[in-house]
């Protein structure tokens, strides 16, 4: 297994955690959808500082580079953190077309990344990082 392979699995673990809370509000299973959205904006929030404290960096320490891929990854990154709040503000006030839209930006959004991130960022990860078996050890703490 390399970095390319587990990082992908981790993206379908999060986009199964997020298919599973849109059906949840699509039932209006509220208390469901609650449970699901804390659930899924967890593992995704580990799986942003597992790149941004670990993988960035070793990425950038091997090439040299400080913006490019690694700086695009965190700013939308942080898009995300920002419509994953305000999915969890449309579902404390129980605005189930207010979560459907936020579901469907964050949705476009995700897509987008990880495709940069499954056939840019990761396989120039695994040529480029000097350990990335020792990398991969560190990631695996999280099973999708």
């Amino acid at each position: 297994m390399n970095l390319t392979t587990h990082l992908s699995a981790v993206h379908r673990h999060c986009d199964d955690s997020f298919a599973a809370l849109e059906q949840a509000v699509r039932q209006q299973d509220w208390a469901g959808a609650d449970a699901l959205c804390a659930s899924f904006c967890e593992e995704m929030a580990q799986h942003f500082a597992d790149e941004e404290n670990r993988l960035f960096p070793a990425l950038e320490a091997a090439t040299g580079m400080r913006g490019g891929p690694t700086a695009v990854m965190r700013y939308e990154h942080e898009q995300m953190r920002e419509l994953m709040e305000d999915l969890n503000r449309d579902l404390l006030q129980r605005d189930a077309r207010g979560v459907a839209a936020t579901c469907d930006t964050l949705l476009v959004l995700m897509q987008q990344h990880n495709m940069k991130e499954e056939n840019i960022l990761y396989p120039m990860c695994d040529s480029r990082i000097p350990d990335a078996a020792t990398l991969l050890q560190e990631l695996r703490h999280v099973t999708p």
